[in-house]
């Protein structure tokens, strides 16, 4: 008879899918149940998949950096087309301030002038003077990422329910990870949602080779270049657990930013709105807490991509015993 833990994941976003490769690569037989259908249900399907520690400390405590830095390292060991061009900061001549700002509150980059600018991403020369390149950041496409650590598993022996008519009896299993995000909150009182929204963009008249940080004084906005001129616009941060659609000024910002970055984005098909709650303890950071034989890891707030490699981690080093 085996002595491998059976463990079931409950949650396949971002949080739970790295949990599940994690535990099933430490030894663990797990089963993951979505009952949303597929992978990514929730908000990770919005996720912008940006892996840049280094820019996230410009709003996130040292802890956020100092836990993902290595998540570049685990993504692309996971999962194909983790790219690997770093990050671009820019800023609106008007707002050309802002980018010395960042940068007193980051480190680990290049500040940049137009000439380099273009020489990183030939579409926006003569567009912007000043920048600044974090050339060790990263990033993922999420939905692609997410399907592809779904293979990872089954490959390792894992298997997935993806039905609520055949949720399965957690009696049957020696540990349960609940990665269900708001779901749990009669257990984890201090979760709150934190709204974000998301535009996807078709454009064949730009080409990016990295991820884009439009800095505003107000709201901060990001794209992020997919394959076949694809770029996701995002995210909003709004401290509301509204669900519903996108509303017009959160579109109007979206839209605005990534025409400043370039012009040709004027004609670009809308292809998605999309909008998603942000499990998010008060303190914003993601933590994994246990309960018996039960353990949680939520909270992952706009930190998914970036620090669930560390908390899958940090569970299975509960049911395992630390690694070496």
């Amino acid at each position: 008879m085996s002595n491998k833990p059976h463990i079931l994941v409950k949650g396949a976003g971002v949080a739970g899918m790295t949990a599940a490769v994690t535990l099933a690569e430490r030894g663990g037989v797990v089963t993951l149940y979505d009952p949303g259908g597929r992978v990514g249900a929730g908000a990770s399907w919005m996720a912008g998949g940006m892996l840049a520690p280094w820019c996230e400390a410009e709003s996130a405590p040292p802890e956020v950096t100092e836990q993902s830095i290595e998540s570049v390292d685990w993504w692309a060991a996971h999962v194909p087309d983790v790219t690997r061009a770093g990050s671009l900061v820019l800023a609106p001549a008007r707002d050309v301030g802002e980018v010395a700002r960042f940068g007193r509150r980051t480190s680990h980059f290049e500040t940049i002038d137009g000439a380099e600018i273009a020489r990183l991403e030939p579409d926006l020369a003569g567009r912007f003077h000043k920048g600044l390149f974090f050339a060790d950041e990263g990033h993922v496409d999420p939905r692609k990422a997410l399907v592809a650590l779904l293979a990872r598993l089954e490959a390792l022996g894992g298997k997935a329910v993806f039905s609520a008519a055949n949720e399965p009896d957690e009696t049957g299993f020696d540990w349960v990870v609940d990665c269900t995000g708001l779901n749990v909150r009669q257990d984890l009182p201090t979760l709150r949602g934190v709204r974000g929204e998301m535009l996807l963009l078709r454009c064949p008249d730009v080409e990016l080779h990295r991820p884009v940080r439009m800095l505003h004084p107000r709201i901060p906005i990001y794209i992020v270049p997919r394959a076949d001129h694809v770029f996701m616009v995002g995210a909003t941060m709004i401290e509301s657990e509204n669900a519903g659609g996108m509303t017009v000024r959160s579109m109007t910002e979206l839209l605005n930013a990534a025409w400043t970055l370039h012009p040709g984005f004027a004609e670009a098909e809308i292809l998605e709105m999309g909008t998603g709650l942000r499990p998010s303890y008060p303190d914003n950071m993601p933590r994994v807490v246990q309960d018996g034989r039960r353990v949680f890891v939520n909270g992952m707030y706009r930190h998914g991509f970036l620090l669930s490699p560390a908390r899958a981690r940090e569970a299975a080093d509960i049911i395992f015993g630390r690694a070496a």
